[in-house]
Parts: structure tokens; sequence; C-alpha cells
């Protein structure tokens, strides 16, 4: 069997699976959490919200803080917490910083050794997961399909849709890293996945990204203005505004939340305004 299930849990009428499966992209074995609502099964698959987390989180955090089962549930609406780096390679300096490595991966495929050996969550996220969970799940609607994050996962649910227009129905993001390549975090970690080459860099930032998006764009982001982040310049989402604005694009909606950090109690408290956008966008509203 594809996925090694190690708990299940019972919340508002659905089912946490916490599980695990060999991962071919990473060459590791790879932790997630799905959520299933009562209603979902092979005869009526449910579709799914996926959400990335921040740096040096795991998939707990946000399942036993961030209360989006609450809000996905009595709409029939399954959520996937995946894991935020490859775990156990113990690789040079792997652990030796909060915001660079383990836990940090910031859902690039790395191209410098000793990264690209085991760093390669684009493709672990966007080719190998869904094809192993649709196959395994068949309470799973592949073709409806939205995805969100917080923080490191904002940044990455914004690329990842941007990069790939159809996969996904939606994004929504709280506090995204929306511009890395101009950020401290986002400019360490291209540096040490990436290398040198600030294009390169480009292709993973979603300021830049969005420059070049065609037709309307079904976005949600919010930011708090009292996250401690935002005032330290490492979100920067006036930057993907700017470029939102210059690229007359429409649907793109932004919204800073007075005196809000950037903890769990921002994402639970708005949590449900993002499971509405993503459940409107795959019809189940």
């Amino acid at each position: 069997m594809t996925f090694t299930t190690n708990a299940t849990i019972t919340a508002f009428g659905g089912r946490f699976l916490k599980l695990t499966h060999q991962s071919a992209s990473t060459s590791t074995p790879m932790n997630l959490t799905l959520f299933l609502p009562s209603a979902a099964s092979a005869a009526a698959p449910a579709p799914l919200l996926v959400y990335l987390s921040g740096l040096t989180c795991s998939p707990d955090n946000v399942t036993e803080k961030g209360f989006l089962h609450a809000h996905a549930a009595p709409r029939g609406l399954a959520l996937l917490f995946p894991d935020t780096s490859p775990r156990g390679t113990d690789l040079p300096g792997e652990h030796d910083a909060w915001d660079f490595g383990s836990a940090a991966s910031f859902y690039v495929d790395a191209q410098k050794d000793p990264w690209n050996k085991h760093y390669r969550m684009e493709t672990y996220l966007t080719e190998e997961l869904p094809r192993l969970l649709f196959d395994s799940f068949k309470e799973l609607d592949g073709a409806r399909v939205s995805i969100s994050g917080h923080s490191m996962g904002g940044h990455g649910a914004l690329t990842l849709f941007l990069k790939n227009p159809g996969m996904y129905k939606s994004v929504s993001a709280w506090a995204p890293i929306a511009n890395p390549s101009r950020c401290p975090w986002g400019e360490k970690a291209f540096g040490g996945y990436l290398g040198d080459d600030c294009e390169e860099w480009k292709q993973h930032d979603a300021t830049e990204l969005v420059k070049g998006w065609k037709g309307p764009l079904n976005c949600l982001i919010d930011v708090g203005t009292g996250d401690n982040f935002y005032k330290q310049g490492q979100l920067l989402p006036e930057n993907f505004e700017k470029a939102v604005k210059e690229a007359s694009i429409e649907g793109v909606s932004v919204r800073y939340q007075e005196g809000y950090d950037h903890s769990y109690f921002f994402i639970s408290t708005f949590g449900e305004d993002h499971v509405k956008h993503a459940a409107k966008a795959l019809g189940l509203v």
C-alpha cells in the first residue's frame, strides 16, 4: 500500500488521517495529514483544498490550531496538509537555522548540492503527491483542487498556482512571503537552494510570476498589520499588489487586518473566509 496510516482522528464528523509514504521525489519518507469529511465517498468524491504550512511547521500545527476542518466539514471539503520539507536526511547544516533546511524548503526544487538530492518539493507537490493521493483515495475528486498556505506556505501556494495554470481552481494565503527575491528570508533560501542567479529566483517569486499572468486571478490574501514579519519587510504584499495593478489583473483581494499578528490566532480567525473562497471556486457554494 502506498500510504501508511499512523493515526485516525475523528473531528467534526470527518476523519484526520496521519499518513506516511516513501517519496521518489525526495528519496525520503514524507509525512502528511488528510482530512476527509463524512460525506466523501468513491460515489461522491470530495473536492480538495491543499494547505502549505510555514517555516518551522509540520502538518500537526495547523490541524491542531488552525481549525480549518471546522469550516470544511459542513461544506464537504477535504483538506490536505503536506509537510514543509523532507525529514531525516541530516545534510550538513540542515538543522542549524530555523529559516533554512529542515521545515524550511520554500517549496522549490533545489539545484545546489547537497540539497538537490532531497529538497525537490515542487515536483513532489505538483506531480508525485497528487498522483499517489488520487490513486489511493477514491473519496477525493482530483479534478477539483484549490491551494492555500501561510507565510512560506503562502509563497508556495501563490507560486505553484501561478506556475501551473489550471491545476488549482483558486489560491489564498495568510501573510505570504509575496516577493521572496527581495526579502532576507527569500534571499537566504534561494541563494542556498538555487544558487546566485537572480533570474532563476524570479521563477519562484509570486510578484515576478504574476507579471506574466493572463486573465483574472482567483486570489485572496490576508495580512495582519500587527505582524512583526510584515513590519520587518519579510512579506512585501504591497509589491505583489503593485504588480497585479500594473498588469491589470482582476480577481485579486488583498486585505490588511488591523492588529493581527503572524500566528495561528490570525489563521483561525480568517480560516472560514479562506475555506469559503476555495469552496466557491470548487462548486460547493
